[in-house]
């Protein structure tokens, strides 16, 4: 005989017998299992939302990197020497451009003052041995995310700041329409970079002859470009534009149309220090919500007392403990705008209309923009 019930009857008469006997035997399970009786009743659990981390999510928060630095009162920050629009130090002294206003911002989150930073020179070979020996707290000097220094060399990407590629500028009076009729040519080049690599790439697989004139520095590079020492010279499409920007006359250099390359640069940090890496990544973040979200230096004390916009409110500290996440104050982001400025404001100042580079958005615009760009930062939430 099946001692499978053979009706839907059946069915529920068994369920009607099965559900109080699970029920005793979960009753006699549980008072098995430890000498105190159970509760009465449980006690609620606080919402999702306000429960405290765990303790290994804390322990996390504990950045080696994080105590050095405000140990020393000071961001060390590994820069380019010289690349106007990005950084260089102008004839006071004072560092200025895209990237030297980067380290300010993860500066004024992480000490609550934009100016507690030393800016460390590094070529294309000192950076990265510097960064692994502690020279440096963060690399942020036009250094493309590639998968070998990934992989390989012991570093993490903390967040790609800025999409660019790699092209040519050649002199106007050779009335060049494409780099493949560079065959033959002399080409500056920097060592120890993508660049020469990718140069390499481009001819080879076209069959083309070059020769390449190889440097240590930009500033090498430029004065050879300069003096005719080389017929083109190959670097990426901003530092080309920056190039071009101090040549005695700019209007005299035009930018070849091929893209060659994807350069993606990005903050780069040691590996083994997550917590950091964090504070790097959320701190551009940071700057790329401000601007999707309005917050400008000019308006964001406003907005901190006035805003009902709950993720604006959530990022400037209004709401919530997300700074202590962290391992911060809940005003980071905050001070990152106020001190700083979101994106746009940095870009336009350094890159933008407002600079003599006057290099416009394009992949660099945000996602939601008229003319679409690859910003887009992940909500605080």
């Amino acid at each position: 005989m099946s001692l499978a019930p053979d009706s839907p009857a059946d069915r529920r008469s068994l369920l009607r017998r099965a559900v109080p006997l699970a029920a005793a035997l979960l009753a006699v399970a549980a008072a098995g299992c430890g000498d105190d009786p159970a509760p009465a009743t449980a006690t609620p659990q606080e919402p999702a939302a306000q429960q405290q981390p765990r303790t290994p999510q804390r322990e996390a928060r504990e950045s080696a990197t994080l105590r050095a630095v405000r140990s020393r009162g000071r961001l060390n920050c590994g820069v380019n020497h010289s690349l106007p629009g990005f950084a260089y130090p102008d004839n006071r002294g004072v560092w200025r451009g895209f990237e030297v206003d980067y380290c300010r911002a993860i500066a004024a989150a992480v000490l609550g003052d934009r100016e507690a930073v030393q800016f460390v020179p590094v070529s294309p070979t000192e950076r990265f041995p510097a960064l692994q020996a502690g020279e440096v707290d963060v690399l942020i000097r036009n250094t493309s995310h590639t998968f070998s220094r990934d992989a390989d060399l012991g570093f993490d990407f903390a967040a790609i700041y800025y999409f660019d590629g790699q092209g040519f500028m050649v002199p106007r009076s050779l009335n060049l329409r494409s780099a493949a009729e560079l065959a033959g040519a002399r080409i500056c080049v920097i060592t120890g970079s993508t660049t020469e690599l990718n140069v390499a790439d481009f001819f080879r697989s076209r069959g083309l002859a070059y020769e390449p004139v190889v440097v240590d520095r930009v500033e090498q590079a430029r004065a050879s470009y300069a003096r005719q020492a080389c017929d083109a010279i190959t670097d990426d499409i901003s530092g080309l534009a920056s190039t071009r920007s101090v040549l005695d006359n700019p209007q005299a250099h035009v930018l070849l149309p091929d893209v060659i390359s994807k350069e993606p640069m990005a903050s780069v940090v040691r590996q083994g220090d997550d917590a950091w890496e964090d504070i790097v990544r959320w701190t551009f973040y940071a700057m790329v919500l401000g601007e999707e979200l309005g917050a400008t230096s000019a308006n964001v004390e406003q907005l901190r007392g006035s805003s009902r916009d709950p993720e604006l409110r959530r990022l400037l500290g209004a709401d919530g403990q997300y700074g202590r996440m962290l391992g911060l104050s809940d005003d980071w982001a905050f001070q990152v705008l106020r001190q700083v400025g979101n994106y746009g404001e940095v870009f336009e100042t350094n890159l933008g209309a407002r600079s003599p580079l006057r290099l416009q958005r394009g992949l660099n615009a945000l996602w939601r923009a008229e003319q679409p760009g690859l910003l887009y930062a992940p909500p605080i939430r």
